[in-house]
Parts: structure tokens; C-alpha cells; sequence
């Protein structure tokens, strides 16, 4: 899928655990863009759960990830990407020629506490305005 056929451009976030970061790119690109745009996500090691810090640091800006459940990413969703955003998977992220990638070098969530998760889901969001202005998304 391609934004020429759709209308819409595929955002596939990528990271290890698909548990912290990239489910609040995830939430943020879905939140932002709405129909506009088509966000999916993926881990090259999904945990079992989506970390409840993440979960609750979202909360506080009113996205609900707490339905959301980490994946694998698959050929099928590598795919359907128009933009790959990267975010601390080195060597285990896919590569797909004739994709657009980013690499967003950002903290691990992962057994921090709520005051250090906050930061990082700040950069995010900052991180998803930017991707999406770049992409001719306007938001407010």
C-alpha cells in the first residue's frame, strides 16, 4: 500500500518489545493523524504486555493504550509500510529497499518510573508532530 493508491501513508513503528515505544508512537500517530493516516506497530521480540508505566504516562495526555497487546511484525506489515521508524532495535530491525526510514533514538521505557517515562513520551509525541507535518499531515 502506498500513499498514491491509498491517499494515506503506512507509519510502521518498530522497536524490540513493541511494549514502550513504539505502541506510544503507535497511540500518538493514531491519535494525531486520525483517518489521515495508517499507523501500525511492531517488536522483533514482543513482551507479553504493553509496560503499565507506558500505559499510564499516555493516559495523562488521553490516549488509552492499555487494550493494545505487542506484536510481532510480519512481511505482510513490513510491506504495507511507506516509513519505518526505528527506535532501538539495531541489527534485529528489517530492512526493506525502496522504504523510507527513520531511526528515533530514544530511551527504553522499560523499568523506569513515571517521572522518566514522561520525557520520553514528550519527545515521542514532538517526534510523531514533526514525522507527520514532513508527511503533509496537519495537526493542531
Amino acid at each position: 500500500m502506498n500513499p498514491e493508491s491509498t491517499g494515506r501513508p503506512t507509519v510502521l513503528f518498530l522497536c524490540v518489545h513493541n511494549a514502550g515505544r513504539s505502541q506510544m508512537a503507535l497511540g500518538f500517530l493514531t491519535n494525531l493523524a486520525g483517518d489521515r493516516a495508517v499507523g501500525l506497530s511492531g517488536g522483533s521480540e514482543p513482551a507479553d504486555a504493553v509496560n503499565a508505566v507506558a500505559v499510564a504516562a499516555m493516559a495523562e495526555v488521553g490516549i488509552d493504550l492499555a487494550g493494545r497487546r505487542p506484536q510481532r511484525w510480519t512481511d505482510e506489515v513490513l510491506g504495507a509500510a511507506d516509513v519505518v521508524v526505528t527506535m532501538g532495535c539495531g541489527d534485529s530491525c528489517p530492512f526493506v529497499p525502496g522504504t523510507r526510514y527513520e531511526d528515533w533514538p530514544l530511551d527504553d521505557p522499560a523499568g523506569r518510573d513515571l517521572d522518566a517515562v514522561r520525557p520520553i513520551r514528550d519527545e515521542i509525541e514532538r517526534r510523531v508532530r514533526a514525522l507527520l507535518a514532513d508527511l503533509g499531515i496537519s495537526v493542531e
